[in-house]
């Protein structure tokens, strides 16, 4: 049996690199029966094209669907499109949530930008501990610094489209050639030149997921409550309020606005629009108590599927009619 990890996944297949060859893959139909959900990263055991199981993995995250990274690199662009505070804010907490390391990179200094978003962009988040790189793919200024940040991890480099994660990934490895595209003049928005996630080899060191780029992260998951846990700058304060439910909005004795001076207002404000799409998902569970029922099951140390509870009553009927017919009795089934 060997061993391997996914690096990409196309339509049902997926691609596996044992650290020698890659292989082209079809997944058991066993694991497809368990609904088992193979993400890139995955850890595989497999056998003749075939994948037989996927290894407990050490984290992940649902979006871009990725498993096994050591860190999260956010990529913003200084220019075209402009810097958006409030979606590194969205991405920053995103990672917090699945407790991975963060790095932030700022691309396209070459481009006529403010200079003084470099002083407040190191004011807000340094202070929060973030390693801070900016760069500019198409002139190479802090590829180098880049290059280091990304030195012996696999790295999942996260951002809006446009903002010049495939540019960035060519300029440390110009042999991989992959596909970028100019941010519209008039949306100033970029266009989604990576298709799928796909881990790439940038030298012996260093490996990057590319990832298509999303904007459409909702904090629609969680209870309002625990969006300031997503926050270190407010989350500090959050156990001297009067309240243990306090939201830090307007309430009686609350210690996050009585320290708000120490908190940048955009990090502030992307927390109140956290705190609004949290109460969404409060409002969708509150009536909500439906049983979902789990598709496998753990028996003798070992997953097996599981048989749905309306073909498991099927089978039990089929048992005491056979028990019933073999002691010749009579007896009518609804």
């Amino acid at each position: 049996m060997k061993q391997g990890q996914i690096y990409k996944i196309h339509s049902d297949f997926y691609y596996v690199d044992d650290g020698v060859d890659t292989f082209e893959c079809k997944i058991r139909e066993i694991l497809k029966k368990q609904k088992e959900q193979i993400l890139v990263g995955d850890f595989v055991e497999f056998d003749c094209g075939v994948i037989n199981k996927v290894t407990q993995r050490k984290n992940f995250i649902k979006r871009p669907s990725v498993a096994n990274i050591d860190q999260i690199v956010i990529v913003s662009a200084l220019k075209q499109p402009d810097l958006d505070l409030h979606q590194l804010n969205r991405y920053i907490a995103l990672a917090k949530y699945y407790k991975i390391e963060t790095k932030l990179c700022f691309n396209k200094s070459d481009l006529k930008w403010d200079k003084h978003l470099k002083e407040q962009i190191k004011k807000i988040y340094e202070p929060l501990g973030y390693d801070i790189v900016i760069t500019s793919a198409t002139e190479h200024s802090g590829i180098k610094a880049f290059e280091k940040v990304l030195e012996d991890k696999t790295t999942v480099l996260c951002g809006n489209s446009g903002v010049g994660k495939s540019s960035l990934i060519n300029a440390l490895n110009p042999s991989l050639k992959l596909r970028t595209k100019e941010v519209s003049e008039k949306t100033q928005r970029g266009t989604h030149t990576t298709r799928h996630c796909e881990i790439i080899k940038i030298n012996e060191h260093s490996r990057i997921v590319d990832t298509p780029g999303f904007s459409n992260v909702k904090f629609d998951f969680l209870l309002p409550t625990d969006v300031d846990l997503l926050f270190d700058d407010i989350a500090k304060y959050r156990d001297e309020c009067k309240y243990s439910d306090c939201l830090h909005i307007n309430e009686d004795g609350c210690n996050v606005i009585e320290h708000i001076d120490q908190i940048a207002p955009s990090r502030y404000e992307s927390y109140l629009a956290f705190v609004d799409e949290a109460k969404g998902y409060k409002e969708k569970i509150k009536y909500s108590g439906k049983k979902v029922e789990h598709s496998k099951k753990i028996v003798h140390n070992k997953v097996i599927a599981k048989i749905s509870e309306k073909k498991r009553q099927v089978s039990r009927n089929n048992i005491k009619m056979e028990i019933y017919k073999n002691l010749g009795a009579q007896i009518d089934f609804e």
